[in-house]
């Protein structure tokens, strides 16, 4: 097992760093210290080495323009209908980036320089990687200390783990924003089956803002229960659906292990995630296009993220999503893999 670290820019006193974790198994991982990106995962196959996540062409990419992929996304992944936290008497209004409301934090912490520190065991290999968000920072209260640990072990797991801790009550809800496809950049993932141990989502308005609670999965497109082709839904008619592009929604998660398993036909793969979260977000990458910029290799469907998280909330009423002063936060998820 192995990590190397190798630094390709130097800004505002900075360093930037990709770093590459490797297993007994030839499996690698590559990170970067700008936003704790999960940048590759590359598994052995017949061909060399194979990425299954959506990567940009080179590391200094993700500093020019946001993105998303692979980021560490907070303070808050989801939207905020119209900005506002609001507890008692007391309103926060954060920035609206998002139309008429804020999402993913703001200029959030996936556009930041984290320090790191890298750790070979005998059994896995990790980094870690810290950085304290100040008092204000985006509209949110609290110095806000952050530590991100991800950790390759020989089973061909990557564990991810969020920690905090504030010294004012704030709202927190990160994520991993990474997109995995099984096949290789150079497919969609319609082929691609997904089984989700979830019986309730949440369908969203036209804001992709939860509006009515929990629905039943039972008798739906939604239902991935027993597993089902994504492009059965994604080629489906839906109303849900269409009005999104494809899946953007969350769904409950019941507790049953793994919460998500992505399997390829094509290529015998099968990804299983486990999380401590209560959902996860299903985001099929409805909104690449091919379009000009650091992307531009990226179309519609060509991965698919689970965002594992509190489910976005339909009002100014954040209560599930507070941390309070000195309160640990933890959040673990873990993706395996079989190959």
């Amino acid at each position: 097992m192995d990590i190397t670290v190798t630094k390709y820019d130097h800004q505002a006193g900075k360093d930037y760093c990709e770093l590459t974790l490797t297993n007994d198994q030839g499996m690698q991982v590559k990170l970067l210290n700008y936003g704790a990106t999960l940048e590759k995962i590359l598994l052995p196959s017949d061909q060399g080495l194979e990425n299954v996540i959506l990567s940009l062409a080179t590391p200094a990419d993700y500093a020019r323009e946001r993105n998303f992929l692979g980021g560490t996304v907070g303070r808050i992944v989801g939207r905020v209908r119209r900005g506002q936290w609001q507890l008692g008497e007391r309103r926060l209004q954060l920035p609206l980036n998002d139309g008429k409301n804020h999402a993913h934090g703001g200029q959030g912490t996936d556009t930041q320089v984290f320090s790191f520190q890298p750790e070979i065991g005998d059994r896995s290999v990790r980094v870690t990687f810290t950085l304290v968000d100040p008092d204000g920072a985006n509209g949110y209260p609290g110095n806000l200390k952050l530590r991100v640990t991800y950790e390759l072990d020989n089973q061909n797991q990557l564990t991810y783990r969020i920690q905090a801790v504030t010294d004012q009550m704030t709202v927190f809800n990160p994520t991993n924003h990474v997109y995995f496809n099984l096949d290789g950049p150079e497919t969609t993932v319609k082929e691609q089956h997904l089984k989700l141990a979830s019986d309730y989502y949440l369908p969203l308005d036209a804001e992709s803002l939860p509006y009515r609670g929990r629905a039943a999965v039972a008798g739906t497109v939604f239902d991935f229960r027993r597993g089902q082709r994504l492009g059965n839904v994604l080629d489906g008619n839906d109303p849900e659906i269409r009005a999104e592009r494809g899946l953007n929604h969350p769904f409950m998660l019941s507790g049953r292990a793994p919460a998500v398993t992505l399997t390829s036909p094509l290529k015998n793969r099968v990804m299983q995630l486990r999380t401590t979260a209560p959902a996860v977000v299903v985001y099929t990458a409805n909104h690449f296009a091919h379009t000009p910029g650091v992307t531009r290799q990226i179309g519609q469907y060509a991965g698919v993220a689970f965002e594992a998280q509190v489910a976005p909330q339909e009002s100014s009423d954040l209560t599930p999503l507070i941390l309070m002063p000195n309160e640990h936060f933890v959040r673990q998820t873990s993706w395996h893999f079989d190959f």
